[in-house]
C-alpha cells in the first residue's frame, strides 16, 4: 500500500504576534457635514472628481501594477508555476481552468470582466453585481431579472447606456452626504442571517461593511442566480461547507460543476476576504478593512485624507501598519512575510495533494472500483478542495487569520489523503500497479505545466489513461 502523504504544518510561525488593538476612531457622519452637490442617483465617478480630488486622484492610482512577494495587482495568470500551476487540474470542467488571473486594481473591474473567458454566451447579470456603479440601480428597478438576464446582450450593454464606472464612489457612499452605505443586498441578507442590522452599523464597523458587501463568499440561488451568501451558520470557511451540505442543497443548489477529472461534484470559493479577516485577530479586535487598506494620508498643503488607493499594507507600513504598531516596523514586516511564506508553502503542498487525489479517484472509475466506495472518496474529495480553494481565493496569503487559515489547509490535506487512501485500497484489490499510477500523474502534471499557452493548459488534464469524466467545459 502506498504511503500516505502528510501535511507538514508549522504552527510556530502563525503564533508570533500579530498584536492588534482596535485603532479605528468613529468619525462623525458625514451628513452633519455641508451636503454636496452631487445628485443623489449619479453613478460616474468622474462626477465626485471636483469635490473630492484628493481621494478621486489616489483612486486613479488603483491603475498603477505594482507586486508584493505573494500578490499584487499585476496582470497575471494565476496558472504560472510561481502561483497556482494545478489550476487547470483542479478546475477542469469549469471556466476556471480557462482563465484564471490575479487581480487588479478596481479600476480595471469592467475592463477584466469584459474580456474574461469565463463571460460567456450563457453568463447571467449575477456576474456583474461588484463590477458595476450601475448595479445597485439595476437590482432596485429590475428585480429579479437583474439576476439571471443575459450579461452579454442585456445586462453589461444596460450598464453601459446608464453611463456606468468600474467599483467606485457610489458603491460605498451616498452621493449628496458621501454617509458610508451598503448598496448591495445581500450583504444586507448575509449579515441578517446572523442577526445583525446593518442599518444600526457604527461607522466603524461600515469601514468594514463596505468592502464585505464585495468581497465575500456566495453562490448564486439556483433558482434565479441571485448572488447569496452561506453564512447562515458562520463566518467559517466549515460553517459555509455545512451549509451547502444541508440548507443549499435543500434549496436546490449542490454543486458549481462536476469535475472533468474524478466526477466530483465540486464548491467553487469566491473570494472570502471579509469572513476570514472577521475570523481573524484584527477583525476580533475591532480593526476595519480601512484601517489598513485606506490609511490616512496629507497633502502638501496638509490636509488630512483617506487614500483610496487599495494595496497591500506592506507597500504603506508607516500610515497603515503604523498607526497601532508605530515601533520597529522593519521587524512587523519580517513577520509577515514570515507567516505568508509558512502558508504559501502549505498552501502548494494542499493543491498538489488534492490534485493527486481527483487523480486515485479517475482511477477508481475506470478500474470499475465499488461505486459506494467512488461515492465515499468523492465526498473526501470534495471536501479537501473546499477548505484549500477558501484558502487559495482569499487574497492575504493566509495574514488575515493565520491560524484558521492553516487549519484549513490542514483539513484539506487530510480529506485528500482519506481519499487517496479509500482509493489505493481499492485499487490494489483491483491489480493496480500504484507506482504506476502515481508516475502517469506526476507526468499529467507536468503536461499542464509545460503548457505554454494559458488557455490550452487544461486539456492536458486528462488523458488516454485518465479520460474525462464529464464532457470538457466549452
Amino acid at each position: 500500500m502506498k504511503k500516505l502523504r502528510f501535511f507538514g504544518v508549522v504552527f510556530a510561525v502563525i503564533m508570533i504576534s500579530v498584536i492588534s488593538v482596535g485603532c479605528s476612531n468613529d468619525e462623525k457622519a458625514s451628513s452633519e457635514q455641508t451636503k454636496t452637490g452631487i445628485a443623489a442617483d449619479e453613478i460616474s465617478n468622474e462626477a465626485f472628481k471636483d469635490e473630492f480630488p484628493l481621494q478621486y486622484d489616489s483612486y486613479q492610482e488603483n491603475s498603477e501594477m505594482t507586486d508584493t512577494t505573494y500578490g499584487g495587482s499585476t496582470d497575471t495568470s494565476k496558472f504560472v508555476d510561481e502561483k497556482e500551476p494545478l489550476l487547470p487540474i483542479l478546475f477542469n470542467g469549469y471556466g476556471f481552468a480557462t482563465e484564471y488571473n490575479e487581480d487588479r486594481g478596481h479600476s480595471y473591474a469592467l475592463e477584466d470582466i469584459s474580456s474574461v473567458q469565463r463571460i460567456n454566451e450563457k453568463s447571467t447579470g449575477a456576474c456583474l453585481t461588484c463590477k458595476s456603479t450601475a448595479v445597485p440601480q439595476m437590482i432596485e428597478s429590475m428585480g429579479d431579472d437583474f439576476w439571471s438576464g443575459n450579461f452579454k446582450t442585456e445586462i453589461y450593454p444596460k450598464a453601459e447606456e446608464m453611463g456606468h464606472s468600474p467599483i467606485g464612489c457610489s458603491d460605498c457612499h451616498d452621493p449628496v452626504t458621501m454617509d458610508l452605505r451598503v448598496t448591495r443586498p445581500m450583504f444586507i441578507e448575509g449579515m441578517a442571517a446572523q442577526g445583525v442590522d446593518v442599518t444600526k452599523a457604527s461607522q466603524n464597523e461600515m469601514r468594514s461593511y463596505v468592502c464585505g458587501q464585495c468581497h465575500s463568499e456566495y453562490y448564486f440561488a439556483p433558482e434565479n442566480s441571485e448572488v447569496t451568501f452561506p453564512w447562515d451558520n458562520g463566518f467559517k470557511a466549515a460553517d459555509m461547507y455545512e451549509y451547502y451540505s444541508t440548507t443549499a442543497k435543500d434549496s436546490g443548489f449542490e454543486k458549481d460543476w462536476v469535475q472533468n477529472v474524478s466526477g466530483t461534484p465540486i464548491l467553487k470559493a469566491q473570494h472570502p476576504d471579509f469572513e476570514t479577516f472577521m475570523e481573524g485577530t484584527h477583525g476580533e479586535a475591532g480593526v476595519s478593512c480601512a484601517d489598513c487598506h485606506m490609511p490616512y494620508e496629507k497633502a502638501e498643503d496638509g490636509k488630512k485624507y483617506s487614500s483610496h488607493h487599495w494595496q497591500s499594507p506592506l507597500k504603506t507600513m508607516e500610515t497603515s501598519c503604523g498607526q497601532c504598531h508605530p515601533d520597529d516596523l522593519d521587524e512587523r514586516k519580517k513577520r509577515v512575510e514570515e507567516i505568508q511564506t509558512t502558508y504559501k508553502t502549505s498552501l502548494d503542498e494542499a493543491e498538489d495533494l488534492s490534485a493527486t487525489a481527483h487523480y486515485y479517484v479517475n482511477k477508481m472509475i475506470t478500474a470499475g472500483c465499488d461505486p459506494a466506495k467512488i461515492a465515499e472518496a468523492q465526498e473526501h474529495v470534495r471536501k479537501g478542495q473546499w477548505f484549500w480553494d477558501y484558502c487559495a481565493a482569499e487574497n492575504s496569503t493566509g495574514f488575515h487569520d493565520p491560524q484558521g487559515s492553516m487549519e484549513n489547509l490542514l483539513i484539506s490535506s487530510n480529506e485528500s489523503n482519506a481519499a487517496i487512501q479509500i482509493a489505493t485500497v481499492e485499487l490494489v484489490k483491483k491489480g493496480v500497479n500504484i507506482d504506476e499510477l502515481d508516475a502517469e500523474i506526476d507526468k499529467a502534471k507536468k503536461a499542464v505545466s509545460d503548457e505554454e499557452t494559458q488557455d490550452v493548459k487544461k486539456t492536458h488534464a486528462t488523458n488516454q489513461y485518465f479520460p474525462p469524466q464529464q464532457p470538457p467545459a466549452k
